[in-house]
């Protein structure tokens, strides 16, 4: 069964979630913000959550203080493919630019063996991401796709997480593998170079680290998977929780650390109803939730 919508990287600012919205939607082609919701009185005050959709992919940000700070093990490979935009080039070089203001190379923008145009950005906010020119004959991805980073505890888990997670999820695939082939200073023989594969309509790429980097998956970046009912939320649930004190609100941890949000799609609905007090009462009521519960949240929309 397909998802209901593709899994949404859900971004956690501190208070600039209105802000990175807009920056980004003028980045990227076919992308717009949806909503804008205030949460009030969390344990962060009052918060904003921003949906908004950036060349296709679904995305949500959280004004909700600075708690989580965001890191490369997690970064966006946005593909600018001259086979679909013959100015691809130059639509790269314009969002490089936007993002490398005030912000930092992480791997300067120049030619790679894999890539004629290619370069790794950390911009003004913290948020990586990686913009590459698509070398003729890549077989074709969305334009932009969550990137993971295995490394530190997790190195060399690439290859088993990739297969973990399209066993969770039906409709799932895995598209190109590359392995280094010999070992070096810092990664083994048959780790991921880069991979990619799909969990229903959302394309994700995997690669394996053995540098020394000091970081690794925190709750700065998770993803929202919403669901059709109670059944599904305890489906993914029971396979993707294993660290049971990260539970909180709908929130959990897989045993890669990368964390995961499992919510219903009603949720979602009646959150950007416009109804404020609706809002209030949904809030209070999944606040002190682990797993979420679709009955007791319908009950509290009833009031």
């Amino acid at each position: 069964m397909s998802l209901v919508k593709p899994i949404t990287p859900h971004l956690w600012f501190d208070a600039q979630a209105r802000e990175v919205a807009q920056f980004y939607c003028s980045l990227f082609p076919d992308s717009k913000v949806d909503s804008i919701v205030r949460l009030r009185d969390t344990p962060s005050g009052d918060c904003d959550v921003v949906s908004f959709t950036l060349a296709g992919q679904p995305f949500m940000a959280i004004s909700a203080g600075p708690v989580f700070t965001f890191n490369p093990s997690i970064s966006f490979l946005v593909h600018f493919d001259p086979a679909r935009d013959e100015r691809a080039r130059a639509h790269l070089d314009a969002a490089w630019a936007s993002l490398i203001d005030g912000g930092e190379a992480l791997m300067p923008l120049d030619a790679y063996p894999f890539s004629e145009r290619y370069g790794w950005v950390r911009d003004r906010y913290g948020l990586s991401w990686q913009l590459m020119l698509s070398p003729p004959g890549t077989p074709a991805r969305p334009r932009i796709m969550p990137a993971l980073m295995f490394t530190g505890e997790v190195y060399g888990k690439a290859e088993e997480a990739m297969t973990f997670y399209c066993s969770v999820f039906d409709d799932s695939g895995v598209g190109q593998v590359a392995r280094y082939t010999e070992d070096t200073a810092n990664d083994r023989a048959g780790t991921v170079m880069f991979a990619d594969f799909h969990l229903g309509d959302t394309w994700f790429a995997v690669m394996d680290s053995g540098y020394s980097h000091g970081f690794a998956f925190n709750e700065a970046i998770s993803l929202l998977v919403t669901c059709r009912d109670q059944a599904e939320i305890d489906r993914y649930w029971a396979k993707l929780s294993t660290v049971p004190e990260a539970e909180q609100c709908g929130w959990c941890k897989d045993r890669f650390g990368l964390s995961w949000q499992i919510s219903p799609q009603v949720l979602d609905q009646l959150m950007t109803s416009g109804d404020q007090a609706l809002v209030d009462r949904l809030t209070r009521s999944f606040l002190d939730m682990h797993k979420l519960d679709v009955a007791k949240i319908e009950a509290a929309a009833r009031g």
